[in-house]
């Protein structure tokens, strides 16, 4: 174009000028100036997280972690406590299905032996569980045998891994029978447990081979016991990854309706959500599904211990534990023909409580570290659009 040929691009921005003013002088005629529009970089949602975010993520993790455990441990162990007694009590008339039946009962334990009791034996089930991580531990560590495993495992890692769980299972049973005594056992009517006490008892219950009394043998309780664990954990595993799957789908779907599918679908944030949620749902299922046997082995293992019991009708009174089954299958038809089908599901009002209280402070867990960090999390970074400009030579 004429009249251009006099002007060179110097490179140069022009010097500040007065924030009040946007018009300046450009040969003789007056121009306005594009305000300074501050920009996110158009990079900056598809670059990798900062340091900042990925801290505030870790603690997110560590939080959400540490809630559940001292919700497993602390808050829900009452909840265990009387699950447990209505599942051994064979005697048991109010069967407690619902959560709104244990209510008075667990008052009428408050007014008569303090509210300490429905925590009795907290310290022997962290011990057990303790020493089941560690076992598993120490044995993936002398073998080949994997702890861990994943969809893309190979089918001999599968069933080494299933090996490893059977065997730390099995060596952990005597331990389980001596922590479950301790858990549903009545404090006026017993004495209380030191807090090693387990090791003890439970290396008693596996040095007793012999069939004295009722007493059922630790050799006769391993099979039934291992085969619970065992397809309790492998139905979990199931449950676990089909409803994972089954979110991250639904999470897409709804980010194609809306007309953008959004990055935040492979997101550290919202895999971690849909892993806690699908861990949430696959324990309940689990817990649901393998109940009457659950009822099954506690009753089993505590047969012949001499166990006194709280009577959970009343509230006020204790019970012995007086039971004479052959093995499972006996223990399942008595159950059914005494007590009727229901019978293997006294207790269940606890175990709704207990989960109703796991997604509670999970939602309270998630919402405080979401709130946190969104005010920890570091700002974007801004920048400016370069603006050049010619000079007059």
């Amino acid at each position: 174009m004429a009249g251009l040929d006099s002007y060179v691009y110097r490179g140069k921005p022009l010097k500040p000028r007065d924030s009040e003013s946007y018009m300046y002088i450009y040969h003789g005629q007056e121009v306005i100036r594009p305000l300074d529009v501050p920009s996110v970089h158009p990079l900056a949602e598809d670059s990798p997280p900062s340091e900042g975010d990925v801290n505030v993520n870790k603690y997110m993790v560590a939080g959400c972690g540490l809630a559940t455990l001292i919700t497993e441990t602390l808050l829900v162990h009452p909840l265990i406590v009387l699950r447990r007694q209505c599942q051994v009590n064979p005697g048991l008339i109010k069967y407690h299905i619902i959560p709104i039946t244990l209510v008075p009962i667990v008052i009428r334990l408050h007014q008569t032996q303090g509210i300490n009791t429905l925590w009795k034996g907290i310290g022997s089930v962290l011990l057990v569980k303790g020493m089941l991580l560690a076992v598993e531990d120490f044995i993936s560590k002398i073998t080949p045998w994997p702890k861990e495993i994943s969809c893309n495992s190979s089918l001999k890692a599968f069933g080494q891994h299933i090996l490893l769980k059977c065997v730390s299972i099995g060596l952990v049973t005597p331990f389980y029978s001596a922590s479950l005594v301790e858990t549903v056992q009545s404090e006026i009517a017993s004495e209380s447990p030191g807090i090693l006490d387990v090791f003890r008892d439970g290396a008693l219950r596996l040095v007793a081979v012999s069939n004295k009394g009722r007493l059922i043998p630790i050799y006769a309780l391993l099979p039934p016991t291992i085969a619970y664990e065992l397809s309790k954990y492998l139905f979990t595993m199931v449950v676990r990854g089909v409803t994972s799957r089954i979110m991250h789908l639904r999470h897409k779907h709804s980010q194609e309706i809306r007309g953008a599918y959004s990055r935040d679908v492979l997101s550290e944030a919202v895999a971690q959500d849909i892993e806690l949620q699908s861990s949430l749902i696959s324990a309940f299922m689990a817990a649901t599904m393998f109940y009457p046997w659950e009822t099954v082995i506690q009753r089993l293992h505590l047969q012949g211990t001499r166990t006194i019991i709280d009577n959970l009708d009343t509230g006020r009174s204790v019970t012995p534990l007086l039971t004479g089954y052959s093995g499972a299958c006996d223990c399942y038809n008595t159950i059914i023909s005494t007590e009727g089908p229901l019978g293997l599901y006294k207790g269940f009002g606890a175990l709704i409580l207990e989960f109703t209280i796991n997604v509670v402070i999970v939602k309270v867990v998630k919402w405080v570290m979401t709130e946190l960090r969104t005010v920890l999390r570091p700002k974007p970074k801004t920048t400016r659009d370069p603006q050049w400009y010619y000079d007059e030579i």
